[in-house]
């Protein structure tokens, strides 16, 4: 388990700590939280956590998203608010990057 293993990083760093996380989930099983594209692209499934609060109440959903769903997800990563053609691509970029 590998929670904000991206904390103080960015960049190339980022995509260095994905394919080294990729190499180990080879052998092992892993989970890692992460709110960075570089890192999440790598992953074999992507689950989207959600937090919803009431005045009386806190619930979290997990569910695994879909290639499309991921690949949204990825986009927003990247762009913030705005999902941009432009992140699309990128997240595109990194999902087919990961499986080379």
């Amino acid at each position: 388990m590998f929670d904000e293993v991206d904390a103080g990083i960015g960049g190339a760093v980022a995509e260095t700590v994905g394919r080294k996380l990729k190499q180990l989930a080879r052998t092992h099983q892993i989970l890692c939280v992460t709110h960075l594209p570089q890192i999440a692209g790598f992953a074999d499934h992507h689950l989207l956590v959600e937090k919803h609060q009431t005045p009386t109440e806190t619930r979290v959903t997990v569910r695994e998203l879909t290639l499309e769903e991921r690949k949204r997800e990825l986009g927003r990563m990247l762009s913030g608010a705005e999902l941009t053609p432009e992140a699309l691509r990128q997240a595109e970029r990194l999902m087919r990057a990961a499986q080379r």
